[in-house]
Parts: structure tokens; C-alpha cells; sequence
């Protein structure tokens, strides 16, 4: 006969789905997720009931940790000896819970993340709150199921009198599930039960009167009410957690940060830690020391700062940089008619109600048939006394107790039970005393019954006895919250000069995108013309700025980045700079037009564009202000072919002058051009004919008395007064600046606007740099064509013209 197979050929995809499902369903009931009754998990639900059936209670002395781990492995939990222990430590760690349903002896942990003693050093017994877990689960209250090996019984849930998955709260991860729901304040918990039982359609507004929010073991500031109650209403949500923390005064005109209080689930030590590497690391500025002063009589958290020292600004960097602020998001999933569901609050507190009422059907169900029983037997005892004589006669004419308990019931008429009591009849209990005793007794055993089946006929009268023992149970274990509810989140701002040391720097910025910062110092020992740079590029700004600073860079193609000073490389003053590219991306032939130092992007300030269409636009500085400079943005729209030639900041009070290359010149007042928005065209500053096209751009302030300087292709130069022209409006063609020539007539390459004597360089079309000092040249008026600087009868011509850059202090210095 053929060997039967010995295995089943099968797809993949169908083992490993069942085999997966299979696993998913024991790990979501059985394992991470909490009961909605009782708030337990299976494992935790068996450590407590193996220390309740080996009578390890509060009241009893400690036992080793060990032995109930051993217990529980043995006869509930047949997994390792670490994951239980675990969850039993966790049970008694009172940073973790709001009220600890395990006492243990020896180290169980600590709020740094230390591990607890082995499981033979610690001693443990349940604590006195968790008897109310378990109160009257001899009474059948709930239903038991066979251990893994059909040698013992467990309790599926317990009876839990107390709501402890909201008063506890509860976190785990399942498959395709996770759990994060927070511990609240017992107190507050059970009004909210009560509540909900006399109004049983309660809205979350109206549980929230009693309920306030989050109440965790370790206190600190819980903010946004909203959060809070959109997580009451759909079991999702989201509110910020913060520590406690204030600020002290202390000898030396000093400050300092004691924290008292950290978020729930933070571990201190690390975040000690994180705090001291900030300061070591100066990502943050002020900071002298950070100290863990928490001893046996609480927690402590000293910061010490520097003189001076921003201490609001540095406690707001600690806030948003640290785990001195947290993001707790309820997640209130938990096992609801063995299913996960995600339960918003009334939906918790109905589940909660509905395990009452049925355990206390079933509590007062036992005590009436043990009433009855007993009073069954009382009826009994009673009538055998009142015939005793004859009782005793038939009893002593038996052969035997079951002879004699057979003679009974036939003769007497008790039923087997009675008989059974009446045998086991102690002499004493003949006395008169004790006939008065069982009188009584019968009298208050008929209390009771009728007590026990009125409660089992209204339900309201169930209800009442669940509301008197919650009221017991708020007696006896209310505590005040440890943690305080804030109805808005606050916003927290970062001061620049909290997270950056305040220094005087050197920034340098070519017209081909070279940037870089250097120290004073480097400046110091070196020449100005030491400065390495392209021989076809050229400075544009040279600035003394500080750190905290920031610059705005615009480009010809009417875009802009917003870097902080910091942020800059720091690079000796002989290197060159870093390419704006290692910032953002460039294109093809775009280049920087300006560069403009802010220290605060005050909505007093304005913006000046100037195109080589004509175009102005004006738009407040604040628009500007940016935390992205990783890729440029859009300074205005321009027309097509357009693009910048200048940007100049302005007080809105300024005048205005362009000037074309055919050699016309436009001034007007800035008050002429409309704010507009960022990426706003603008509006025509000066109207072009023909192939004309703008040169320049400035803003200046006629007090000053400007010079103007004109560099024209055929290397002419010539120096005019701002009176030698007149004043007009804008959107015209602007007054003529040359002398018109019908054989090579004179076109502008180069204009400026000088305030004080600054040398010019003259760049030919042969890459040959001539300098030149305008100030040299007499004033000439608008109908002449000025000096030559080269020769004209050479074939050479003049294709651009830059300004010698000057070492600039846009602001003031302060005194660091």
C-alpha cells in the first residue's frame, strides 16, 4: 500500500494571508490593545489576577517579583519572563501611571529610562486601588475562560468598578492599529460616568463641564481645548504638551530656567541631554549651564544663563527645539465586543456603563440566590428546633447520618438541604440565643431578597447602585489634577539673537553670484585688493553687517533669495566666495543686480525695481521677509525680454531718476508710483521709442545734491548737476542728456549717481579696464558729450562701466 502524503501543496499568497490573519487577530485581541471595560491588556489582566488568587494584596506583605512572574508564566501568560516582567514594572511606575496598580519594593525604573532591578531583587503586591478592579469577581460577575493548558480558569475582563482605561490611559501598537489614549483625573472621570448615566445623550460639551482634559502622572501645561475636544468627540486629536517652567532671578543681575515639570513620556535624561548639546553646540546663545537638580524631593531642571541673556527667547527655543514640548495625538482605539474601534468619549463611557450594569445584574443576581439559599436553610434550622424532641428521636432510631438524613425529609418534610444543615447542627446552637439569632437572620435575609430583586426589576435602581459605589470609590481615591489645561496654543516666536551669536561680519557680493562672509579679522590683515575674484566679475556690495542680519539678493531675471547672514559661509577674505548656486538654482545668464542689507523688514520700507523696458514698481520691504532661501522666488512678473537693472530701498519719500541709453533722462517724485503687491508688474517710469532702453535706475534725496555721471560707448565721460535738469512726472520721455551727432553719435553705457567722490572703471570691448576719477571733470551741462577718456580713433569702445565698491555700515553698531 502507497504511503499516504505527508503534506499539503498549497499557494503562497493563501498560507502566508491566513497564517498573517491569524496573527493579526491574536495580536490585536490578545496582545496590544486595551479592553474598553477594564482598560487592560491580557497580559496585564493576568499579572493582576495571578497576584489576586495568590492573595498578594495591599494589605499583605510584599512577595519576590520573581514568584508572580513565575506564576503567571506558569498558569496565564505562557510567553517570556521579561515581557511580563516588564509590564509589571510599568504597572508601578508612577511616572507612567496616573494611579500605579502594583506597589513594588527595590528599583523599578526611573523617569531617565533606567531599567528596574532584576525581577529577584524587586518585591511587589497590588496596590489598594486595584482591588476595586477586581472587586466581587468571586460573584460571577464575569465570565471565565480555560487557561492555555485547561488547568486553571481566567476572567476574560474584570469587573473593574473604576473606569481605568481613561483614569490610566493606554498605548500599544497592533497590526494595522495603534492606541494612544491618555490618563485624565479619576475624580473628573466618574462625574462624567454619572453624568452620562442621568443624561444618557450627553454632548461632549456637556461631559467636557466635568471632564477637562488630559490629567498625566507627570503634570505640565496640556494646550488647545479644541484639540481636546475634537479628540472627545471623534477619538482623534491632537494637543500640545509642555513642562513647567519659570523663570528666576538670580545674584549678578543673572537669570535662570527651573523646570519642575516635563511632558508625560519624556525621558529627562535625554532630554538633559539634548539641552546641554544645544548650549556645547551654540545653536542657541545664552545658555551658561544646564543642571539636573532632581532629588527625593521632586523634580528640578536648572538652567543657568548668561548676563543679559534672552531668557524668554532662549525658554521658546528650548520649547520648539526640545522635548520640553511635545505633541500628544489621541488615538482612542480599544477592543469594543472583541473588535477595535475607534471610540470617541461617550461611546467609551457607554461601554464602560454597560459592563456596570451587567456586572451588577450578575453581582446581585448571586446575592440573591445565595440570600435565598440561606434563608431556605434558616427556615429550616428554625422549624427543627420548634420540633427538637422529636428531631432528636428519629436521629438516635437511624443507623447511620444517611439513614438519619432520609428519615428526616420523609418524616418531616425538609428538603435535602435542610436535612444537611440539620445534621451538622452544633449542641450550642439549641440555645434560646440562638433561636433569636436565626429569627433575625431570616428577618434580614428577607431584606435583602426583596432589596436584591427590586434593584433586578428597575433600572433605575441598578443605576443608582452603580452611581453609589462610583461615588465610594471618588471618596476614597480622588486626587487633585497634576496638570494644568490651557485653552489656546501658543504660538511660540524665536527671537534671531536667541539661536545666533551677535557678530560683526564682512559680506561680500559679485555681480556673477560670488557671496561669502569673513570675519573682521581676516579683513583686517589683509589689502582690500587681495580679494580673489573673476577677472570678468566685480563687486557690488561690500558690507560690515552683523550675524543676525539678513540680505536680500536680486537677480536681472526678477527673482530674490533671503539669506540670513549667518547662514553665509565663513571664508577668509582671500578665497573666494561660494556660487549663490550652492543656495538655489540659477539660470542661464542670470545675475545679481543688488544686494540689500535688512535688519528688520519693517513695513516702513519700501522696495524701488527699475527694468529695462521703463518699468517701476514699488512694493513695502515686509513683503519680502522669507524662512526659505533654499531656491529663489519671484521679486515681480516682468514682460517678456525685460529685466532688472537695479533695486533700491526707499523711505517712500524719495525721488527718482532713470536713464535711457539714447541719452534721456527722467526725475520725478517715488510718491508718483503705487504700492503694489510682491508679484505685482509695476507701472511705466519712463516711456521708450524705438530700440531705446533704460540704463539706470536710483532713488536719491535732492538735499544731497547729487552728481550725476555719464560714461557713454565712444569712452566719453562727463560730470552734471541734478539742477541742470527739471523736475517732471512720470511715464515721459525724460530730458536729453547729449549733444546729438549725425556720424557717430554719443549712446550711454554707464550711469551713476555719486554722493561723494568714488573712482569708475571703464570696461572696453576688448576686456581693457581703464579707471577714472569723475570728480576730475568739470560740470558740464545736458547738451554736451563730455571729455574722452580713451582714444576715439581707436577701434575700441567702452561696453559697460562699474563704480569702485566702498566698505559700507548700512546700520549702526551696537554694542554686543
Amino acid at each position: 500500500m502507497a504511503q499516504a502524503k505527508q503534506y499539503v501543496d498549497l499557494p503562497l499568497e493563501e498560507v502566508i494571508g491566513d497564517r498573517f490573519g491569524r496573527y493579526s487577530k491574536y495580536i490585536i485581541q490578545d496582545r496590544a490593545l486595551p479592553d474598553v471595560r477594564d482598560g487592560l491588556k491580557p497580559v496585564q489582566r493576568r499579572i493582576l489576577y495571578a497576584m489576586h488568587v495568590d492573595k498578594n494584596t495591599h494589605d499583605k506583605n510584599f512577595r519576590k517579583a520573581a514568584k508572580t512572574v513565575g506564576t503567571v508564566i506558569g498558569n496565564y501568560h505562557p510567553h517570556g519572563d521579561t515581557s511580563v516582567y516588564d509590564a509589571m514594572v510599568r504597572l508601578s511606575q508612577s511616572w507612567k501611571m496616573r494611579y500605579e496598580l502594583i506597589e513594588m519594593h527595590g528599583n523599578n525604573g526611573s523617569i531617565d529610562g533606567d531599567p528596574a532591578a532584576a525581577m529577584r531583587y524587586t518585591e511587589a503586591r497590588l496596590s489598594k486601588i486595584t482591588t476595586e478592579l477586581m472587586q466581587d469577581i468571586e460573584k460571577e460577575t464575569v465570565d471565565f475562560i480555560p487557561n492555555f493548558d485547561d488547568t486553571n480558569m481566567e476572567p476574560i475582563v474584570f469587573p473593574a468598578k473604576l473606569p481605568n482605561l481613561l483614569i490610566n490611559g493606554s498605548t500599544g501598537i497592533s497590526a494595522g492599529y495603534a492606541t494612544n489614549i491618555p490618563p485624565h483625573n479619576l475624580a473628573e472621570v466618574i462625574d462624567a460616568v454619572i453624568l452620562k448615566m442621568d443624561k444618557p445623550n450627553a454632548s461632549v460639551e456637556d461631559l467636557m463641564t466635568k471632564m477637562k482634559g488630559p490629567d498625566f502622572p507627570t503634570g505640565g501645561i496640556v494646550q488647545g481645548k479644541d484639540g481636546i475636544k475634537q479628540a472627545f468627540k471623534t477619538g482623534k486629536g491632537r494637543v500640545v504638551v509642555r513642562g513647567n517652567a519659570m523663570i528666576e532671578k538670580v545674584k549678578g543681575n543673572r537669570e535662570q530656567i527651573v523646570i519642575d515639570e516635563i511632558p508625560f513620556d519624556v525621558n529627562k535624561a535625554n532630554l538633559v541631554r539634548k539641552m546641554d548639546e544645544l548650549a556645547a553646540d551654540r545653536k542657541v546663545e545664552g545658555i551658561a549651564e544646564v543642571r539636573d537638580e532632581t532629588d527625593r524631593t521632586g523634580l528640578r531642571i536648572v538652567i543657568d544663563l548668561k548676563k543679559d541673556a534672552n531668557s524668554e527667547g532662549v525658554l521658546n527655543y528650548l520649547y520648539k527645539n526640545t522635548d520640553l514640548q511635545v505633541i500628544f495625538h489621541y488615538n482612542m482605539i480599544a477592543i469594543e465586543d472583541k473588535t477595535p474601534k475607534l471610540l470617541p468619549l461617550p461611546n467609551v463611557l457607554d461601554a464602560y456603563i454597560d459592563h456596570q450594569k451587567e456586572v451588577v445584574t450578575r453581582q446581585t443576581t448571586f446575592d440573591l440566590k445565595k440570600a435565598k439559599e440561606r434563608a431556605h436553610i434558616v427556615d429550616g434550622l428554625i422549624k427543627a428546633i420548634s420540633i427538637l424532641d422529636e428531631l432528636i428521636q428519629t436521629i438516635r432510631q437511624s443507623k447511620n447520618k444517611a439513614d438519619a438524613k432520609a428519615n428526616i425529609i420523609s418524616t418531616y418534610e425538609f428538603s435535602d438541604a435542610q436535612a444537611e444543615a440539620i445534621l451538622a447542627l452544633q449542641l450550642y446552637r439549641l440555645t434560646n440565643t440562638d433561636i433569636t439569632l436565626l429569627t433575625n437572620e431570616k428577618s434580614e435575609l428577607e431584606t435583602q431578597i426583596e432589596s436584591f430583586e427590586a434593584i433586578l426589576a428597575s433600572p433605575k435602581l441598578l443605576v443608582n447602585v452603580i452611581k453609589k459605589e462610583l461615588r465610594r470609590i471618588k471618596k476614597a481615591y480622588a486626587s487633585s489634577r497634576k496638570t494644568t489645561i490651557e485653552k489656546e496654543i501658543e504660538e511660540i516666536k524665536i527671537n534671531i539673537e536667541v539661536t545666533v551669536p551677535n557678530e560683526r561680519v564682512l559680506v561680500s557680493v559679485t555681480k556673477e553670484g560670488y557671496i561669502k562672509r569673513t570675519s573682521l579679522r581676516s579683513f583686517s590683515a589683509s589689502n582690500k585688493e587681495d580679494l580673489l575674484i573673476k577677472s570678468s566679475d566685480h563687486l557690488i556690495r561690500l558690507l560690515e553687517v552683523d550675524t543676525t542680519d539678513h540680505l536680500l539678493l536680486f537677480t536681472n531675471f526678477g527673482k530674490y533669495i533671503c539669506v540670513p547672514v549667518h547662514e553665509l559661509p565663513d571664508i577668509r577674505w582671500k578665497d573666494m566666495g561660494n556660487h549663490l548656486s550652492n543656495l538655489t538654482t540659477l539660470e542661464t545668464n542670470e545675475q545679481i543686480v543688488q544686494c540689500i542689507p535688512v535688519r528688520a523688514f519693517s513695513p516702513d520700507k519700501f522696495l524701488l525695481f527699475f527694468t529695462k523696458q521703463g518699468m517701476v514698481k514699488k512694493s513695502a520691504m515686509s513683503l519680502y521677509q522669507s524662512a526659505r532661501y533654499s531656491r529663489s522666488l519671484i521679486a515681480l512678473n516682468l514682460r517678456e525680454n525685460d529685466e532688472v537693472i537695479n533695486v533700491e530701498e526707499t523711505d517712500g519719500k524719495k525721488d527718482v531718476f532713470l536713464t535711457t541709453h539714447l541719452g534721456y533722462g527722467l526725475w520725478f517724485n517715488e510718491s508718483e508710483i503705487s504700492t503694489v503687491g510682491q508679484r505685482a508688474q509695476g507701472v511705466i517710469g519712463i516711456q521708450l521709442k524705438g530700440s531705446d532702453y533704460v540704463v539706470s535706475g536710483y532713488s536719491f534725496d535732492k538735499e544731497i545734491n547729487p552728481n550725476l555721471i555719464v560714461v557713454t560707448q565712444r569712452g566719453a565721460c562727463k560730470r552734471m548737476n541734478i539742477d541742470a535738469f527739471e523736475k517732471s512726472s512720470r511715464a515721459r520721455r525724460g530730458s536729453v542728456m547729449l549733444r546729438e551727432l549725425k556720424t557717430k553719435p554719443h549712446r550711454i553705457v554707464g550711469f551713476f549717481m555719486q554722493q561723494k567722490e568714488e573712482n569708475i572703471l571703464l570696461v572696453t570691448n576688448q576686456e581693457k579696464k581703464i579707471e577714472m576719477n569723475p570728480y576730475a571733470l568739470p560740470i558740464s551741462d545736458r547738451y554736451s558729450n563730455g571729455s574722452f577718456i580713451i582714444d576715439a580713433d581707436l577701434d575700441e569702445e567702452v561696453k559697460d562701466a562699474e563704480t569702485e565698491v566702498a566698505y559700507e555700515v548700512p546700520f549702526e553698531k551696537e554694542e554686543n
